[in-house]
C-alpha cells in the first residue's frame, strides 16, 4: 500500500489528467492527499465535474499561501498518511506510464535504497535547451546512491526530486522528516540526511513522469536566488560539497549538443540563462547581506518572506 502526496496551486485540467493516470497504475493506492494553497482556485476548478465521486480516494486540504512552506507544508501532509510507503510529487508532473508507482517503490520493497527519485521526461512543449537538461539530469540509467558517493558525485549523490519520489516512512520518521522550514531543497536536505543515517538513494530510470518548464532568464535568476538561498541556510547539509562545477560541465555539453543538432544560434539564449542562473544563485548565497526589499523582489517563492 502506498500514499501519494501533491501540493497544488492554482490547479489546472491537468490536474484531471494527473489523478486519472495514477488512477491507472499497477499498484494500489490507499490515499491521494491534496494540500491545496488557496481554496478559491480549487472550487473554481472542480465545480460541477463531479470531483470527489470520479475520485473517491483522493482527500483535500486547503492553506493560505501565507501558510506554505516546502518543507513544513509536506511535512503535515505526511503525518495525514499512514501507508508504509509515501510518493511526494508535483502537480505538474504526470505518470508517463502504468507502472509508474511499482517501478518507483521497487527499489524500496526490495530493501536496496529508503528514497527512490524518478526519471522526469520533456513535455511536448519543451525548448531544445530544457530538453537536454532533462536528459542531463535524469539519464537512461538507473543508479543507487550511498554517503560513500559524495567525495566523487559532490552535490548530484544526494540529488533527489519531490517532483516524484517515494519514501520508507519507518526510515523518514527516524531521520526526522522534512525540515520545518526552508525555501527550496526539501527533499535534498532529507536526502542529504538519509544518505548520513547509512542508508541510500535510488535514481529509477525506468520510473518516468512527464515534466519540464520553459523558465525564462528572469525566472530562472528566481529560482537560483532560492536555491542559494537554501544554500546558505543549510551549510550543514551543502557547505564544502562540489555544486558549481556541475552547472559549468552542464553548460559545456548543452552548447556542444546545440552544434551537433545544428542550432549553434541558441547558444546566445544558453549562456543568457546560464549567466542568469549564476547570478540568482551568487545573490541568494549571499542574501543576508542584500535590502530586504531586493531579497523579495529576487526570490520565487515571495512568500517565505512573509512568514
Amino acid at each position: 500500500m502506498v500514499d501519494i502526496i501533491i501540493p497544488v496551486y492554482r490547479p489546472t485540467k491537468r490536474l484531471f489528467e494527473l489523478l486519472d493516470r495514477l488512477k491507472e497504475q499497477t499498484v494500489q493506492i490507499q490515499k491521494i492527499y491534496l494540500v491545496n494553497t488557496e481554496q478559491k482556485y480549487f472550487d473554481v476548478l472542480v465545480n460541477g465535474t463531479h470531483f470527489w465521486h470520479r475520485y473517491p480516494n483522493v482527500e483535500v486540504t486547503h492553506i493560505s499561501k501565507r501558510e506554505f512552506d516546502h518543507g513544513a507544508t509536506r511535512r503535515r501532509a505526511v503525518a495525514h498518511t499512514d501507508a508504509p510507503y509515501f510518493v511526494m510529487m508535483t502537480d505538474d508532473a504526470l505518470p508517463a506510464d502504468e507502472k509508474l508507482i511499482e517501478n518507483l517503490l521497487k527499489p524500496l520493497t526490495e530493501k536496496k535504497a529508503q528514497v527512490s527519485y524518478a526519471r522526469q521526461l520533456p513535455d511536448a512543449d519543451c525548448g531544445v535547451i530544457e530538453r537536454y537538461t532533462r536528459s542531463f539530469n535524469y539519464p537512461e540509467n538507473s543508479c543507487i546512491k550511498s554517503a560513500a558517493d559524495i567525495e566523487t558525485m559532490g552535490i548530484k549523490a544526494f540529488f533527489a526530486s519531490n517532483v516524484c519520489a517515494a519514501y520508507n516512512r519507518e526510515t523518514y520518521n527516524e531521520v526526522g522528516g522534512f525540515v520545518k522550514k526552508t525555501i527550496f531543497n526539501e527533499d535534498m536536505i532529507l536526502a542529504k540526511s538519509i544518505l548520513d543515517a547509512g542508508y541510500r538513494i535510488a535514481y529509477c530510470a525506468d520510473a518516468k513522469v512527464i515534466h519540464s518548464h520553459n523558465y525564462t532568464g528572469i525566472q530562472q535568476f528566481r529560482r537560483n536566488f532560492d536555491l542559494g538561498v537554501s544554500h546558505a541556510r543549510f551549510p550543514e547539509v551543502f557547505g564544502g560539497v562540489k555544486s558549481e562545477s556541475e552547472g559549468i560541465r552542464l553548460v559545456k555539453q548543452t552548447a556542444k549538443h546545440l552544434c551537433d543538432v545544428k542550432k549553434p544560434w541558441l547558444i546566445i539564449k544558453l549562456w543568457w540563462q546560464s549567466g542568469c542562473k549564476y547570478l540568482g544563485y551568487f545573490f541568494g548565497k549571499r542574501y543576508t547581506k542584500l535590502p530586504a526589499d531586493w531579497v523579495k523582489k529576487f526570490s520565487m517563492n515571495k512568500g517565505f518572506w512573509e512568514q
